[in-house]
């Protein structure tokens, strides 16, 4: 182990979970870095307890001032600061960006020690297509929000990957189910941790398991990409739903024949609409 780091920002990934998945550079980085920047000081200050570190650390969030971000970027020219996130790597929907855009700009070092990204984990464990995929984030909370957001990325050729809580698991796959139609999907669940679980099937089935059960822990969402198939026919879709529409509800043929026919839910419902009338 060096005695110094050069000076400069530097990125590191930290464990999602398991701290057994620490690099010994990151754990290096952590105990030589001059300061720490972290988005909660209590959550890595257990993991610089693990690895007998005592640098000293500052709070770096969302909330970060400008001027905050000025002081760090000022200190980088002789000193070495680390930025950390709560678990993964920074800047994956955490803060940082800027202060990285800002350290450049200053004409400071930034380094990357790499290492565990939820995102990037679940895709492995998914068993969904790896050759193109988007990271989209949390979905807004908001239905109309969300609904809207889903809507800008459905036609994307790619593996799709969300983070969600878990209180809001359901209406997130309800909407994904609706606007996408029946995708493959999975969750991927406490990644790296005792509890660890992936479970994949088709966006309704997903929609059905999670609806009235919200499950603990960090949760990845994995949709695979749109299936290349013939479109069903309007003459199809009305066969199947004037059947449906004479023992179900306009909203529930509207959901059999979509899964039936993996069709957005949203356009099968507007026509059961009108054939009801």
């Amino acid at each position: 182990m060096s005695n110094r780091l050069a000076p400069g920002l530097h990125i590191v990934a930290t464990p999602i979970g398991n701290l057994g998945d620490l690099s010994p550079r990151a754990a290096e980085t952590l105990a030589l870095a001059d300061r720490i920047l972290a988005e909660d000081t209590r959550v890595t200050g257990k993991l610089l307890r693990h690895i007998g570190s005592k640098v000293p650390m500052s709070r770096y969030d969302d909330h970060t001032r400008d001027e905050e971000r000025d002081r760090v970027v000022a200190l980088l020219g002789d000193r070495a600061i680390a930025l950390v996130s709560d678990a993964g790597t920074p800047l994956i929907s955490d803060p940082g960006y800027k202060l990285v855009r800002a350290a450049r700009a200053a004409g400071h070092q930034v380094h990357t020690v790499p290492g565990p990204c939820a995102a990037i984990a679940a895709l492995t464990l998914a068993g969904l297509p790896t050759d193109r995929f988007l990271f989209a984030g949390f979905l807004p909370a908001k239905a109309k929000a969300r609904s809207d957001a889903i809507t800008e990325i459905a036609a994307i050729q790619a593996t799709l990957i969300f983070y969600e809580s878990g209180p809001r698991l359901g209406a997130s796959l309800a909407a994904l189910r609706d606007t996408l139609g029946n995708r493959e999907g999975a969750i991927a669940r406490e990644i790296t941790k005792l509890h660890e679980e992936c479970v994949a099937g088709s966006l309704s089935q997903l929609a059905t398991r999670y609806a009235d059960s919200a499950p603990k822990g960090e949760i990845v969402i994995v949709v695979g990409p749109p299936v290349e198939a013939e479109p069903a026919s309007n003459a199809e879709i009305d066969r199947l739903l004037t059947a449906a529409l004479e023992r179900l509800s306009p909203s529930r043929a509207a959901a059999e024949v979509a899964d039936a026919l993996n069709v957005p839910r949203k356009r099968i419902y507007a026509r059961a609409l009108d054939l009801s009338k």
